[in-house]
């Protein structure tokens, strides 16, 4: 897509009616209440990236984009593709939730949005919730996902690392490999309630490049209160935990929450960095960081802004990677509002480990 064309998708988006936020969860907002009553809005991207660091762009949940507000999500794909020389962008990480009801129409719109990344920059998907069964309601594991983003899509691409081994026609389990900063990388992506054969792949996903830096990306593992899904100690007290949906009821609960997922997968290793997802409601904010037996700090973060107005608002998150080698600086911005968040929520730092 030309340049022209992109200015001309980030303009109409800017220029939508807006439509009343929902914001629902533990933390509870009035529909009265600003979205925005909490930001320290400032108009402007952020600054640029100083020599030799790199960014990692972030799509939280874009499930009522796919819906009814298709213009935002073609605005931030249409600003990172843009952007991707000027800030160095290394990759496009989406946190799943592509769609609402995972209906044919959504993945249109989804593949569409998605498409303008295509020969820019690469991009690594994961499925949520949303996007299992008929309607959305995640009751087995029966998903759109595969056919609007088809594993040989992204077979010859030279970030393409493969998929979980059961499931070789499908991308809902993937790993990928890039480079960026000096630094080689890791970024496993897994399903929402990831089961437990599935972990037992990305463990052998993650032992296999223990010379990476791996990044997880699932759809619920961190909570708004900054700890981690945790079913066996707060069960129904954290809303929407994978083991509360019909899918677990389904399959004898072989699903999996953050704490699992910890356990099971991330302390077992000591080359994870990161981990990032959405889905989680409230003010769709949190984070956390937890050692290792090796004494290495994994950065857990979530972020998700489908409460905002107009679906979210066009909100993507830019991870900026510093030339320290150890030092990540969050950024939020809306391409649609041409604004960015600097509340502590929404600009902050993380200090990676160092390379193992």
């Amino acid at each position: 897509m030309s340049s022209f064309t992109r200015r001309d998708i980030l303009r109409s988006a800017a220029g939508c009616a807006v439509a009343p936020a929902l914001l629902l969860g533990s933390k509870a907002y009035s529909q009265q209440k600003d979205p925005y009553d909490d930001a320290k809005l400032i108009d402007g991207e952020p600054p640029k990236p100083a020599k030799d660091s790199f960014t990692i762009a972030v799509l939280p949940d874009t499930q009522n984009y796919s819906e009814r507000y298709p213009e935002q999500f073609l605005a931030q794909t249409a600003w990172i593709a843009e952007n991707v020389k000027d800030r160095n962008i290394a990759c496009v990480l989406h946190l799943g939730d592509v769609t609402n009801h995972n209906t044919q129409r959504e993945w249109d719109a989804a593949v569409k949005a998605m498409n303008q990344l295509d020969g820019e920059v690469p991009y690594f998907m994961v499925p949520g919730n949303h996007d299992y069964s008929e309607n959305g309601v995640c009751k087995d594991r029966t998903t759109g996902f595969s056919d609007a983003f088809p594993v040989a899509k992204f077979k010859g691409l030279p970030t393409f690392g493969g998929v979980y081994d059961r499931e070789p026609d499908r991308l809902e389990n993937s790993y990928h490999l890039f480079s960026a900063g000096g630094r080689n990388f890791l970024s496993i992506c897994l399903e929402f309630g990831p089961r437990k054969d599935v972990v037992r792949w990305a463990n052998e996903v993650a032992a296999q490049h223990k010379d990476r830096a791996v990044i997880l990306t699932t759809h619920a593992y961190m909570y708004f209160d900054d700890t981690r899904y945790d079913w066996r100690k707060f069960g129904a007290k954290q809303s929407w935990n994978p083991h509360n949906y019909p899918i677990a009821k389904a399959t004898s609960d072989d699903v999996s929450d953050g704490e699992d997922l910890w356990n099971n997968l991330v302390a077992r290793h000591e080359n994870f960095i990161l981990t990032l997802n959405g889905h989680v409601l409230g003010d769709g904010l949190g984070r956390t960081v937890t050692r290792t037996l090796g004494q290495r700090d994994v950065h857990q973060v979530l972020v998700n802004y489908q409460m905002r107005p107009k679906g979210g608002d066009g909100w993507l998150r830019l991870l900026e990677f510093r030339s320290d080698g150890k030092t990540v600086a969050a950024y939020d911005y809306s391409p649609t509002r041409q604004q960015r968040n600097e509340s502590s929520q929404n600009h902050f730092e993380m200090t990676l480990a160092p390379p193992v």
